[in-house]
């Protein structure tokens, strides 16, 4: 199943950049970042069987066992592509809410965009790690 991240903005070359860089390397399934204009811009087309996560300060909050688990099952059914978009700095309107198929926060904090993006791949590689039963994540 490839993890794609869809942004706004651009990251260039920055810490954060070499963050998001650092996790998303070290990711055993395919991943891709696409980058959008802060506005307008068009996202890639949505693939058949894929999953459209939006990150909002509304989402579920999870736990990364938990967070885990739900890509796990998603894999596990066959699903092609699950897509995090970041939204620009007023984030998503009720439409776009309303259109995917989860939204996710980390928290009720409000997070910069480029570091959102780099908690992001930090969570898919743990995610994936604990799903190979890998040692980096220790819960308790």
């Amino acid at each position: 199943m490839l993890l794609h991240i869809v942004a706004r903005g651009r990251i260039g070359r920055s810490p954060e950049a070499e963050l998001v860089d650092r996790y998303l390397k070290r990711i055993a399934w395919p991943t891709r970042v696409s980058e959008l204009p802060d506005r307008g811009g068009r996202e890639p087309d949505r693939p058949v069987q894929g999953r459209r996560i939006l990150l909002d300060e509304k989402g579920e909050v999870l736990g990364s066992t938990v967070f885990a688990e739900r890509i796990g099952r998603w894999r596990d059914d066959g699903v092609r592509e699950a897509r995090f978009l970041i939204g620009a700095a007023d984030g998503f309107s009720d439409a776009e809410r309303g259109e995917a198929d989860m939204l996710l926060s980390f928290g009720r904090a409000t997070w910069p965009h480029l570091l959102a993006r780099a908690m992001l791949a930090e969570q898919l590689f743990r995610a994936t790690s604990i799903l190979a039963n890998h040692p980096y994540h220790r819960e308790g």
